[in-house]
């Protein structure tokens, strides 16, 4: 079994990165499909996402590339209620957490295929404390509630609101591995978290995630990867859907 999850963790991960996307949203119902309870694979995923976008953050702060004074308001309320969305997700049946996952396979499909993002020449500097506070708590919640980390709720969002894409990617980059973390530590405390699962996972999945990074950054195109990681995401969906019917 734990052979099967070093490998799918590997290629999922590998997989994900090329297009610059968390392995986190295949690998949660697919280590559940396979026989881990739903409780053990969140909290092993919110640490592989920690794990993975740590790297990534280090390397946006020596480049310069975070604007702190916007990421802030998202980092805290993040932290601070995925624990929330963790501790509700124990209380509430299995299919009913599934069925928001579904949910959130289809959105994040849909932006992975559809979303384009924004074509203005200028863009937002400012720091409105409270929307962007909010855009923080949901997605701490979805994260925690979930598993997975809350950047495709997050990216579309903020540059909604006027940002530079490229600045939102390094935001989101910053604030998973907050959210993440505070993720997994609830599950930790309620005593959800399977060692074995979490070390297996966990650095196959990290090593898939840093060469799927480097083959994208030497060989690839994001914006075709990402299409096609969206056609994935949707056969997952239609995969859960039939499941949750049954």
């Amino acid at each position: 079994m734990f052979v099967l999850v070093a490998v799918l963790s590997f290629v999922f991960s590998f997989i994900f990165a090329l297009g610059g996307v968390g392995s986190a949203i295949a690998l949660v119902p697919i280590l559940n499909w396979i026989g881990f309870p739903l409780n053990q694979v969140k909290p092993t995923c919110l640490f592989i996402n920690t794990l993975s976008m740590v790297g990534a953050t280090i390397s946006n702060i020596k480049e310069k590339r975070v604007n702190f004074k916007i990421g802030l308001p998202i980092i805290i309320t993040s932290m601070v209620i995925a624990p929330l969305g963790a501790y509700i997700s124990t209380k509430v049946p299995t299919k009913a957490v599934l069925t928001v996952f579904l949910m959130f396979l289809v959105f994040a499909g849909s932006m992975l295929i559809f979303y384009r993002g924004s074509k203005r020449q200028t863009f937002r500097t400012d720091a409105p404390y409270l929307i962007l506070s909010l855009i923080g708590g949901f997605a701490g919640f979805i994260s925690g509630l979930l598993g997975v980390g809350g950047g495709t709720l997050i990216s579309p969002l903020m540059v909604f609101m006027g940002y530079n894409p490229k600045t939102v990617a390094a935001i989101t980059a910053l604030v998973v591995p907050f959210s993440s973390f505070t993720g997994f530590i609830s599950y930790w405390i309620m005593g959800h978290v399977n060692p074995a699962l979490l070390v297996v996972a966990g650095i196959t999945a990290y090593l898939g995630g840093y060469l799927g990074t480097y083959f994208m950054q030497k060989k690839l195109k994001p914006s075709t990867v990402k299409r096609f990681l969206g056609i994935i995401v949707f056969l997952l969906a239609i995969k859960l859907f039939f499941k949750l019917i049954k």
